[in-house]
């Protein structure tokens, strides 16, 4: 009896230890700063295109720009939680005309994700664990509904990011980078694009960051179709947005 006892107990301790070791492996990870470069003065440089809808929304056209986004100060968020804040700075295509700020925005680095306030937006940019098809609500914050008729962040509703080629090169077409990881946020159609009578929508938005850099590609569409009522034509609304990593410090 004392025999099978001790044997149970040497079984179970091993199925315990086996348990222990597919949890440590199934949530083990590379911190998320390994993906960011969080340190005042430090700046990535992009080529931006924006995308949006001229002539009373009846064609796009894309602006062109290089853009500079430059860690300016460490500080706080209206959480009390440690954050960088970021400026941008727009110049023309070559980068020689004046550098000039244009928008800031605040990365905080928490113990399991990273956030990222843009246009009082809360996104989580990144999660832990950084594997192949891990997948989050990164717009759980962003209420995308309201009473408010004109209220325009629908379409940020239950988006599901999820990490692919983890580790991977990456080359947007400025040049090649090593050891990134691609963040898959959404590819949808709403609708019928190709019937001009019928309202559509689409939304696609992913981005790449580098180890050691940050962000080092995005690309951001979001239109939505308004077929002919009333004796008016359709039109389209919306914007887009396409930055490339040029370098970095």
């Amino acid at each position: 009896m004392k025999k099978l006892l001790f044997s149970s107990l040497v079984i179970g301790l091993m199925i315990l230890g086996i348990s222990s070791c597919s949890k440590k492996d199934d949530f083990s990870s590379e911190p998320l700063e390994d993906y960011m470069q969080l340190a005042v003065g430090k700046y990535v440089r992009y080529r931006l295109d924006s995308m949006k809808f001229i002539n009373f929304g009846q064609q796009d056209t894309i602006i062109k720009y290089q853009a500079k986004d430059v860690i300016d100060a460490a500080m706080t968020d209206n959480l009390g939680r440690p954050s960088w804040r970021v400026v941008r700075y727009l110049s023309d295509t070559t980068g020689t005309a004046p550098w000039t700020p244009t928008a800031t925005y605040m990365i905080t680095p928490l113990r399991e994700t990273i956030e990222v306030i843009e246009n009082n937006l809360r996104f989580m940019k990144l999660k832990l664990p950084i594997k192949e098809g891990y997948n989050w609500k990164g717009n759980s914050y962003i209420s995308a509904f309201s009473v408010d008729p004109n209220w325009e962040l629908r379409y940020y509703d239950d988006w599901d990011y999820m990490y692919e080629n983890v580790g991977g090169d990456f080359d947007g077409g400025l040049g090649n980078v090593e050891q990134t990881i691609t963040v898959n946020q959404r590819d949808e159609i709403i609708g019928i694009p190709n019937d001009p009578q019928a309202y559509s929508e689409y939304n696609y938005s992913k981005e790449v960051y580098g180890k050691g850099i940050g962000l080092v590609f995005r690309d951001f569409i979001h239109w939505e179709y308004q077929p002919p009522a009333g004796g008016n034509q359709g039109f389209k609304t919306g914007y887009g947005i396409k930055l490339v990593m040029i370098d970095h410090n």
